[in-house]
C-alpha cells in the first residue's frame, strides 16, 4: 500500500519546493538527496510508485528536520477589529442558500478533479458542455476522450449528472459540517486543542489530505497542536485550511472579525502564510456574502482581515480585475501568472476563486471555478457557498441534492441541508445574543 501525503521520501521533494519558495538555502539538502539517490520531483498526487529503501527513508526524515530548522519562523496574523456589515437580507435563506450552493458548486467539479485545464475543455467540448453550465454528464463524450482524461475515480459512480442521488460524501463539506458542530460546542471561544481534538474523534484518517494528514499525523505523534503545521509539512500553504472556514463565516454574519478568528483557530492547526490568509479570506468573505448582494464586494470586504500586500490579497485583485475578459483569455492569464503553483495551492486556486466570482450568475460562476482546471471541487464549493449566499441557487442545481449530504462524520450521514441551516442560524442568533448580554 502506498499511502499519500506522509511518507518522508515523498514529502521531502515537496519540502525543498516550499523551502525554495520562502527563500530557504536548499542546495545541500538537495545535493545529499539526489546523491544518495532521492529523486527532487515532487509527486503530484502525494506518493511515488515505489517506496524508498529503508536507508533512503531515515536520509529524508533527516533531512526534513533540516529544513524545518531552516523554515522561517511564522507569527500567526493579528486580525483587524472591523466594524460589522448589515443588511436586510433573510438569514435563514441565506443560510439554506450557501450550503445548497456549496454543495452544489463542490458536486460540480468533483467528475473532473485532478484533471487538467486541457482535459476538462476537451471532455466538455467533444460533448457539447462547453462552456459549462449544468453537472457534468459522460453522455456524449467519446470514449477515447474518457480513457485520455478518466473521470475521479471516486467520484465517478455519484458525482456525473445522470447518476447523481443527493450530495456524495466529500472532504470540502466534512470540514464544513465540523466548522459548524465546533461553534455551536465552543462558540466564539474555539481553540485550536478543540479543533485538534475534534479531528482525532470524528474524522476518518484516511479522509484527510496533504496539510491536513500531516498535522493529523503530528497529532498522533504528540506534536502540540499549534506546532503542528510546522513540523514536515511541506503542503503548509495550500488550500486545506481554506475549505475548512466557510461555516464561521455564516455563523457570524457580516462580522468579518469574529469570523476570521474562529478561522484563525482552526487554520493554523495545519497551515502557515498563504495557506492561513486564504482561510481568513474565505471565512471573512462567507460573513459579508451572509447580508451583502454583490459576490465582488463580498470578495473586496473579506479581503479586509488579511495582509494587502500579502500573496492572497495579490492573488484575489488579479483574479478581480479579469472579470471583463473573455473566458479564454481570463483563464489563460490565470494559468501564465500561477500555473507554475501545484493544483491544490492556495494562491492559484484563490485567483481562479476570485475571478469566478465576477461572474453574472450561479451557473457561470461555479462552471467558470472548474473549468479552470486547478482545484475544481474545492473552488467549485467556495463559488458556490457566496454565489448562494448572495444571489440564491437555481433549483435545477439544488434539486439533484435531494436536502441531504453524505459525511464521513460520526451520526451526520445524510444530513438534511435544511437542517444545517437552521441549526447554522441558531448559532448566529446564538452568538449574537451572548454578545448583546
Amino acid at each position: 500500500m502506498r499511502l499519500t501525503w506522509v511518507q518522508p521520501e515523498d514529502l521531502l521533494p515537496h519540502q525543498l519546493v516550499q523551502g525554495r519558495a520562502e527563500g530557504v538555502d536548499i542546495a545541500d539538502v538537495e545535493d545529499r538527496w539526489r546523491r544518495a539517490g532521492g529523486t527532487a520531483d515532487a509527486p503530484v498526487s502525494g506518493a511515488s510508485d515505489k517506496p524508498a529503501t529503508a536507508e533512503l527513508r531515515e536520509l529524508a526524515r533527516e533531512l526534513l528536520a533540516e529544513l524545518d530548522s531552516r523554515t522561517p519562523a511564522w507569527t500567526p496574523p493579528a486580525i483587524p477589529v472591523l466594524d460589522k456589515l448589515t443588511g436586510s437580507a433573510d438569514l435563514s435563506e441565506r443560510a439554506l442558500n450557501a450550503w445548497l450552493g456549496r454543495a452544489a458548486g463542490n458536486l460540480l467539479g468533483k467528475p473532473v478533479e485532478k484533471i487538467p485545464r486541457e482535459g476538462i475543455r476537451e471532455i466538455l467540448e467533444s460533448s457539447g458542455q462547453w462552456p459549462l453550465t449544468q453537472y457534468i454528464t459522460a453522455v456524449g463524450v467519446p470514449d477515447e476522450v474518457q480513457a485520455k482524461w478518466p473521470w475521479n475515480r471516486r467520484s465517478k459512480p455519484t458525482s456525473l449528472r445522470e447518476v447523481i442521488d443527493g450530495m456524495p460524501e466529500d472532504d470540502d463539506l466534512n470540514f464544513a459540517i465540523l466548522a459548524l458542530q465546533l461553534v455551536e460546542r465552543h462558540g466564539s471561544a474555539l481553540t485550536t486543542e478543540e479543533v485538534a481534538q475534534a479531528w482525532l474523534s470524528d474524522l476518518p484518517a484516511g479522509r484527510v489530505f496533504t496539510a491536513e494528514r500531516v498535522a493529523y499525523r503530528n497529532l498522533l505523534e504528540g506534536v502540540d497542536p499549534l506546532q503542528a503545521a510546522l513540523v514536515r509539512n511541506p503542503f503548509r500553504e495550500w488550500i486545506g485550511a481554506q475549505i475548512r472556514t466557510d461555516a464561521y463565516g455564516w455563523t457570524r454574519p457580516g462580522d468579518r472579525t469574529a469570523a476570521a478568528q474562529l478561522a484563525l483557530a482552526d487554520a493554523r492547526l495545519s497551515h502557515t502564510g498563504a495557506g492561513v490568509d486564504g482561510a481568513l479570506w474565505v471565512a471573512a468573505m462567507s460573513a459579508a456574502a451572509m447580508v451583502l448582494d454583490d459576490p465582488r464586494e463580498v470578495a473586496l470586504a473579506g479581503l479586509e482581515v488579511v495582509d494587502a500586500e500579502g500573496e492572497i490579497a495579490r492573488a484575489v485583485r488579479f483574479g478581480l480585475s479579469l472579470a471583463d475578459a473573455p473566458l479564454d483569455d481570463a483563464l489563460d492569464a490565470l494559468h501564465s501568472a500561477y500555473g507554475h503553483l501545484h493544483w491544490v495551492h492556495s494562491v492559484n486556486n484563490s485567483a481562479l476563486t476570485a475571478y469566478a466570482l465576477t461572474a453574472p450568475d450561479f451557473a457561470t460562476g461555479i462552471g467558470r471555478a472548474v473549468m479552470g482546471g486547478w482545484d475544481t471541487d474545492s473552488a467549485g464549493a467556495t463559488v458556490g457557498a457566496v454565489l448562494g449566499a448572495a444571489l440564491g441557487v437555481p433549483a435545477e442545481w439544488s434539486r439533484p441534492l435531494d436536502n441531504r449530504i453524505a459525511t464521513s462524520l460520526p451520526g451526520m450521514n445524510q444530513v438534511a441541508i435544511d437542517e444545517l441551516a437552521a441549526r447554522t442560524v441558531a448559532a448566529a442568533t446564538s452568538d449574537e445574543g451572548e454578545r448583546r448580554g
